[in-house]
């Protein structure tokens, strides 16, 4: 997902939670935040950088692949972007190399998307938006694994764009320079490497942002699916992530008791039905436009623009013994949470790829 949803939607799946316009702020750019807390960003902060969120592409481009690198990579996408569907998923005549990497797809509604969410209840916004970011992008990244993998995540010829009983070829190019030509139907993916473990080969990087985009149906054939045909529908995916999201905050608000899997809150969006189907399905690259100005007729507020440096300061000048009170400082603190978590359950699971957890270093004196 792009900001238009995580930062515009998420403001107003907040909202229709029962949080205030200057709770919602804090819960949207928190969730956004996660696309953009890099190392390069902690080192300008003097933070640690084990509370990194995602990686530059030139920091992946600088990337080492071996073990080591690889488990860094994994630790952050899987925790943050493309959360495990099934650690102890089973497929028969594989390898454990293979299901090590089979186990770390993406999808909706799984264990690790309540420990998520539990992991959220009673701490700061920060950290509610972070369980958001993580929560809508298990809809939108289903069926591609944080980890690169040519394997898990490669797509070929076959990819077609699903428009009713319509179908249209999908071309993808390798100019990252050049926007995705909506109309036809030509979109920039990462470049083809034969390399399993390339940084081309992971996440949706070979299906480029056609998992962002919300209007967008599309088919293919995994590997990992045996070549058979998968079919991906962005507009009712992300129908069913803004409800979730809506019930899981309104849980996080304590109204609820408790969060489940596979529910979702579609009475709160009932009167608006019609406006957020209309926006998910409108053929655009960005729909923060419509977002933002849905959230604004909301709430009556003024949703200010991201801005990237606007806690900044606060951090920098505040003493080191107090910054886990900062915006930013809660922020780090939720991050360096929700990766030790997932971190910990994929090493559980028998599933070295993330590496280790500080919490299993404690627990067990593994290392």
């Amino acid at each position: 997902m792009q900001e238009d949803f995580h930062y515009y939607a998420t403001y107003c799946a907040a909202f229709l939670a029962g949080f205030s316009h200057e709770e919602c702020m804090d819960i949207c750019y928190s969730a956004q935040l996660v696309d953009l807390c890099s190392r390069s960003f902690l080192t300008r902060l003097h933070a640690p950088g084990y509370a990194a969120t995602t990686q530059l592409q030139l920091e992946l481009m600088d990337a080492r692949t071996d073990i080591i690198g690889l488990q860094d990579i994994t630790r952050i996408w899987a925790s943050f972007h493309f959360l495990p569907k099934d650690l102890y998923a089973r497929k028969k005549w594989r390898t454990k190399r293979y299901m090590n990497k089979y186990r770390l797809i993406c999808g909706p509604n799984s264990e690790l998307v309540v420990k998520t969410v539990e992991l959220a209840k009673g701490k700061s916004l920060q950290h509610a938006g972070i369980a958001m970011h993580v929560l809508a992008d298990t809809w939108a990244h289903m069926y591609f694994a944080g980890t690169p993998s040519l394997v898990i995540n490669n797509t070929d010829g076959y990819f077609y764009e699903v428009d009713g009983d319509k179908e249209k070829k999908i071309v993808f190019k390798h100019n990252p320079t050049q926007p995705d030509d909506l109309e036809a139907g030509a979109y920039t993916n990462s470049l083809y490497q034969s390399n399993e473990n390339s940084v081309m080969n992971l996440g949706h990087g070979r299906a480029g942002h056609l998992p962002d985009y919300s209007f967008m149906k599309y088919k293919y054939l995994p590997a990992w699916n045996d070549y058979e045909e998968v079919v991906k529908d962005n507009p009712s995916d992300y129908t069913r992530a803004f409800c979730q999201m809506i019930y899981a905050m309104k849980y996080l608000k304590g109204d609820i008791d408790s969060f489940e899997t596979d529910r979702y809150d579609t009475d709160a969006i009932a009167p608006f039905a019609e406006r957020i189907n209309a926006i998910l399905r409108k053929r655009q690259p960005d729909a923060s436009a419509d977002w933002k100005a849905f959230g604004e007729e909301l709430s009556g507020e003024n949703i200010d623009k991201f801005d990237l440096d606007r806690y900044q300061d606060e951090y920098l000048q505040t003493d080191k013994g107090a910054k886990e009170s900062t915006f930013l400082g809660r922020f780090i603190e939720g991050a360096i949470a929700q990766k030790g978590m997932v971190t910990n359950q994929i090493y559980r699971s028998g599933n070295i790829l993330a590496g280790f957890s500080k919490e299993i270093r404690r627990e067990g004196g593994i290392l």
